[in-house]
């Protein structure tokens, strides 16, 4: 397993904290700056919470109107920032024209020049209330909330298992003919995709391990076997660039030769090559999904920013948070694959008859 450069982490973390302390102290400034993007009159910020690369704080207004969130991506955490607020618009955008996933309704955005002190790009949109998905799920003995409760009501995840089969299989309806970041092109109104793909691990790569960004991609892909051999070459430059790798000789032999394998496997693995590419978020899971506690059901899709039309593979393999965690995190905290397995094939065969029942209903 590949560790963060902690001297990269702790580089990204310290940008993070010194940010954040500059927005939170121009936090009336930024609810003024809401209003003026809304609708004018008074506002206040009565709230701010974070995730992994976003910063948010919660405006409430005098005229009545229903709260806004604003958004930041941050440094520290988050590379090609404006990228990536502008992606998550068109996405978001596409998602609210083509489908019924909730999604917050997008009031305003802009980039970085746009913004109060040029904090970074933002998204304004509708507060929606709910609780994290994550949290109803959660192993209540699981002090840092990683893990799936090994004894939740199957009713539950079937409800829940549900209603995400449902948004998974609208998503899939949604096919173009490259590999990337899409747009709408405001002439044609038409979609198509214009941009290289922006991932989670490319986030991941910039911010955390030093990785050299001028060595990712800059288009669309063609096809999936150009895709995936570009990859190849990311996870070897990665080998070559990130200081203090592995902390053995017998994980630096593993760490070679799973990348070189990799490269083998690209061209025999490259399902439906040339398409149609499916859309496909890389951060989707259950703590970016929001619920109503009483009734379960499903209130918003968040931080979508990290969403392509990608290789049919991926929006077709199971999905891997359905115990909250994935592999990774079991193998990194002395769990073994036998544990991961043992829990998660069970789900997997629930999440799969969940899948089969809204099939069904939609014929």
């Amino acid at each position: 397993m590949v560790v963060f450069d902690e001297i990269a982490e702790q580089t990204g973390d310290d940008q993070w904290d010194e940010w954040k302390r500059r927005v939170l102290d121009a936090s009336d400034e930024i609810a003024s700056f809401v209003a003026r993007c809304r609708s004018g009159g008074d506002a206040e910020v009565i709230d701010w919470f974070e995730g992994s690369f976003n910063f948010c704080l919660r405006v409430t207004f005098n005229k009545g109107n229903s709260d806004a969130i604003i958004r930041f991506p941050g440094p520290g955490h988050t590379t090609f920032r404006d990228e990536k607020i502008t992606n998550e618009v068109q996405v978001i955008t596409l998602l609210l024209e083509r489908t019924t996933i909730p999604v917050p309704r997008l009031l305003s955005w802009g980039l970085t020049a746009d913004s109060p002190h040029h904090f970074g790009p933002f998204i304004i949109s509708d507060f929606v209330d709910g609780i994290h998905l994550s949290d109803i799920l959660k192993d209540p003995a699981d002090k840092k909330c990683l893990y799936l409760n090994p004894n939740i009501d199957r009713q539950i995840l079937d409800d829940v298992f549900e209603q995400i089969a449902g948004i998974l299989l609208q998503l899939f309806q949604l096919d173009f003919p490259a590999i990337g970041a899409i747009s709408k092109d405001s002439t044609s109104n038409t979609w198509s995709v214009t941009g290289r793909p922006l991932t989670y691990s490319m986030n991941e790569l910039a911010t955390t391990v030093f990785f050299p960004v001028d060595k990712f991609a800059t288009g669309p892909f063609e096809s999936a076997s150009t895709c995936f051999r570009f990859l190849s070459h990311q996870h070897i430059t990665h080998l070559w660039t990130q200081r203090n790798l592995c902390t053995n000789p017998k994980e630096a032999q593993k760490q070679y030769t799973a990348r070189h394998l990799f490269a083998l496997l690209t061209e025999k693995y490259s399902i439906n090559a040339h398409g149609p590419f499916r859309f496909f978020c890389d951060d989707f899971r259950p703590q970016n999904i929001l619920v109503d506690p009483k009734t379960l059901r499903i209130t918003a899709i968040l931080d979508l920013e990290f969403t392509n039309a990608m290789p049919s593979q991926y929006a077709s393999e199971p999905p891997w948070w359905l115990l909250l965690a994935g592999p990774d995190s079991y193998l990194l905290r002395g769990r073994s694959i036998e544990e991961f397995l043992a829990a998660y094939e069970p789900r997997l065969e629930q999440f799969l008859e969940a899948m089969g029942r809204v099939e069904r209903k939609r014929g």
